[in-house]
């Protein structure tokens, strides 16, 4: 499954999901000894025969192409890099398991061909975003892969913008066309939202060419907003038409909803109306899966998180399988993604290769996720040396970049720098990232307190507040009467005493528990050494998603301050 929706009606899309020939290799060859059939999307640490396996594999399948076209190969992840080579030549190559990528190989004649991925998840200096890590990278095609007929001349994506002006919604759609042919080619392009028809224009794609943009703005008047307590999502449906000719030769269809995001007054607005943010930081992770989930467990974890009263989810630390954002989409969840940046050193930003994967990544996540209403803000960069002129200066760099990608949406990272922070002037959110009564005995509402003053006096004056990380170790099952820590009764305390101190101020305006459910680390470098089980154990559900005693805690704070938001006069 690659969307919870269909995204054409006129282009020929096939998944290649199923069982694929696998190798584990260290050559170099195209064609190795299968010895293997693992499942397409899926972790290759999932075989009995591959659970700790870090290194180099070759997935390979065959597809049956029924007449002469070009087509487009989609990859959603790759962990951690990919080869994809079409009937033996090379076709792509991409770094990175979080973002999608496709490749277009023209004048493909009809036939069956064979289709290899090279897979690595190995860590090495070329590798500046996967490296040991407080969670684990796991290897293989981990996300859903699609191969499509294209025409000539097609549609690579639309951005949708809503906005409303004097009280009426209007919104500017972009769409980015590309012309394979020899020739020049006349397009229109013309629209449907649900069932209402509009025109966006006739252009002329020069030939050869990539990524062309027309856009217009189209008042769409009478259509319902899209909010967190009513989540309407309509389908934006574009069609291509060659000069002249009656029926279109592509389409794409994406859903999308009227919101804004507005951070005004230290505070943060869906549609004009403050919202505070409560919610967990999730890893995509589960002992049966790994980092691969299918359509139940996500839904199973995003049923868990409304149990307890969550309105919002931050994907730490990477964008998150586009699935789970079609779920948050219909469920109303509010979504903080970032892109995939952990805990970097300023010898580790300082790596040649880091600059040019961050720019990669983050334009592939915010131009494939732009149109998810659910994505309310678009973060950098989790704990790393933002407290730096150097590393300020990648954190700069990196923001004008999604700035210019998308100015809808506030900007923010998550620092744990407290007083000693250089970079919150440049960002239009404050979060920190605190471990009141887990890393030190600090009171949670001193220490909040404490972090208003930071974020005043160091250029967040005027900025909403968010609480991006706070809670403790709870070792499912462990019960200890002296609440000693890592028990679950210590967990309890902890959780309780933060979310006491931040749902009593009115000036933060969110807070997001680490974490939601256990998870894996890497055992390479020194992360065994700290994770007791080799696994970061501070989540609210153990890693089969078994609730510990605070998840009663978290939802009475979570439901009791939704109820006192609903009562409140507007």
């Amino acid at each position: 499954m690659l969307r919870l929706f269909e995204t054409h009606k006129v282009r020929k899309q096939q998944e290649l999901s199923g069982l694929w020939d696998f190798a584990k290799t260290d050559s170099d060859e195209i064609n190795p000894a299968y010895s293997y059939q693992l499942p397409v999307p899926g972790c290759w640490e999932m075989h009995p025969d591959l659970l700790t396996y870090r290194g180099k594999g070759q997935y390979r399948t065959f597809v049956n192409i029924e007449r002469k076209s070009a087509i487009r190969l989609e990859f959603k992840g790759v962990s951690h890099t990919a080869e994809v080579y079409f009937k033996g030549i090379l076709v792509a190559e991409h770094y990175n398991a979080y973002t999608p990528f496709s490749t277009v190989i023209n004048d493909v004649e009809p036939g069956r061909h064979e289709i290899v991925v090279k897979v690595d998840n190995s860590f090495s200096e070329k590798s500046s975003l996967h490296i040991p890590n407080d969670y684990y990278t796991y290897g293989g095609i981990i996300r859903p892969i699609s191969i499509e007929e294209i025409a000539s001349s097609y549609i690579e994506r639309i951005a949708f913008t809503p906005e409303k002006v004097n009280g009426v919604w209007q919104a500017e759609v972009e769409v980015i066309t590309s012309n394979l042919a020899e020739k020049d080619m006349p397009i229109t392009l013309k629209g449907l939202l649900d069932e209402h028809p509009f025109d966006i224009g006739t252009t002329t794609i020069p030939a050869k060419t990539n990524g062309m943009s027309l856009t217009k703005k189209i008042i769409f008047g009478d259509v319902t907003e899209w909010s967190h307590e009513k989540p309407q999502l309509y389908l934006l449906d574009i069609q291509l038409f060659l000069e002249e000719q009656e029926f279109p030769s592509d389409d794409l269809i994406e859903r999308v909803g009227f919101r804004t995001v507005t951070t005004k007054n230290e505070r943060i607005q869906i549609n004009d109306k403050d919202v505070v943010l409560k919610g967990f930081n999730r890893h995509e992770d589960h002992p049966l899966v790994g980092a691969s989930f299918p359509l139940q467990l996500m839904i199973h974890d995003l049923d868990l998180m409304i149990d307890m009263g969550a309105n919002s989810v931050r994907t730490s630390h990477y964008p998150n399988d586009e699935i789970f954002l079609d779920l948050c989409d219909e469920r109303g969840i509010l979504v903080w993604e970032e892109n995939h940046a952990r805990g970097l050193s300023l010898e580790q930003m300082q790596n040649p290769y880091f600059a040019k994967q961050c720019d990669v990544v983050n334009r592939e996540m915010v131009e494939n996720h732009y149109n998810h209403p659910s994505i309310i803000i678009w973060a950098i960069l989790n704990e790393c040396a933002s407290n730096t002129e150097e590393g300020r200066i990648h954190y700069k760099t990196q923001l004008e970049q999604i700035r210019s990608l998308d100015h809808s949406r506030p900007l923010s990272f998550a620092s744990h720098h407290r007083d000693k922070e250089l970079c919150f002037d440049l960002v239009d959110i404050v979060s920190l990232n605190l471990y009141p009564q887990w890393y030190g005995d600090e009171d949670p509402g001193d220490l909040v307190d404490a972090s208003r003053l930071w974020a005043n006096q160091l250029g967040g004056n005027g900025k909403p507040l968010i609480m991006s990380e706070f809670g403790g170790d709870g070792f499912y099952g462990f019960r200890s009467p002296t609440k000693v820590k890592g028990s679950e009764e210590r967990q309890v305390d902890i959780i309780e005493k933060n979310l006491e101190a931040y749902t009593q101020r009115d000036f933060v305006s969110g807070m997001y528990i680490w974490q939601f459910c256990d998870c894996r680390v890497t055992e390479e470098g020194s992360w065994p050494l700290m994770r007791a089980q080799t696994q970061n154990s501070k989540g609210i559900v153990d890693a089969y998603r078994r609730p510990k005693l605070a998840y009663s805690t978290v939802k009475k704070y979570f439901k009791e301050a939704t109820e006192h938001v609903k009562t409140e006069p507007s």
